[in-house]
């Protein structure tokens, strides 16, 4: 996806651990859509040409922090071959996820919402490219232009529907039915059906032991929905994930379906 081998997507232990200064390093190379990032692609041509030459194409390594709890945003970031996990991390330093950002939309809701910050972090949980825009920016179109003011209010809505729903799934869902929850909404942000990930980081992800991860993945596998090796997670029947799934995913889809442009 951004040249770095499996090895340095997937990460050990440490690399878990979240890590700062490479996020935002313009990126040279072939030259890579913007479009490909649904919010950008539904603008309006007259505020897609203001935004264009203001954009930049940026790496986002695995485990990279965007933004740290309670510090304010300087850009937002539009992944497109990246996905970042919105995290509440606990004083004892328990991390769980609340959100996933991918193609669909924008890390950096607090630029425009007029709060700064949140008391979240954003972590790139599987690692690819994006595109940053000052917030300066943003906030000024969001100010000025009703077509961006509407494209991006209800991607709020759409996300702080699936901030609802795992709240919702984490209280009454088990492990099993989380860890394809989890499974289906990153697939949904990816173009392949293979994700780059160890268990350690979809623990902490989900708030949940390794041991119950280890023991859902195992589960699936031998159901033949999924293929695990070396921290890649292979999904070999979609339908069938989706069946075993609680209603959690098809809800989020829905919402999203419904609240963004295809």
């Amino acid at each position: 996806m951004s040249g770095e081998s499996a090895a340095e997507r997937t990460g050990t232990a440490a690399g878990a651990v979240a890590r700062r200064g490479a996020a935002g390093v313009p990126v040279s190379g072939p030259e890579h859509d913007a479009k490909r990032n649904r919010l950008l692609a539904s603008l309006p041509d007259e505020d897609w040409q203001r935004w264009q030459p203001l954009l930049e194409r940026v790496k986002l390594p695995l485990g990279h922090v965007i933004y740290e709890s309670g510090v304010a945003l300087s850009h937002g970031f539009f992944p497109t071959t990246a996905i970042v996990s919105l995290q509440y991390v606990t004083e004892s330093g328990a991390t769980a996820q609340i959100a996933v950002v991918g193609n669909e939309g924008i890390v950096g809701i607090s630029l425009f919402m007029g709060g700064g910050s949140t008391p979240s972090r954003a972590v790139v949980q599987s690692a690819g490219e994006g595109y940053r825009l000052r917030g300066s920016a943003i906030h000024e179109a969001f100010a000025h232009s009703a077509p961006v003011m509407r494209v991006l209010l209800r991607y709020t809505q759409a996300l702080i529907a699936q901030m609802a729903q795992t709240a919702v799934c984490n209280r009454h869902h088990s492990v099993d039915q989380q860890l394809c929850r989890w499974l289906l909404l990153s697939l949904d942000r990816l173009p392949g059906n293979e994700l780059v990930v160890t268990q350690e980081l979809i623990a902490g992800m989900l708030g949940v032991r390794r041991e119950g991860v280890t023991e859902a993945a195992l589960a699936l596998q031998r159901a033949e929905l999924i293929s695990y090796r070396r921290g890649h997670i292979t999904v070999l029947d979609r339908p069938g994930l989706e069946q075993r799934c609680c209603e959690c995913h098809a809800v989020v889809k829905a919402e999203y379906d419904r609240l963004l442009p295809p």
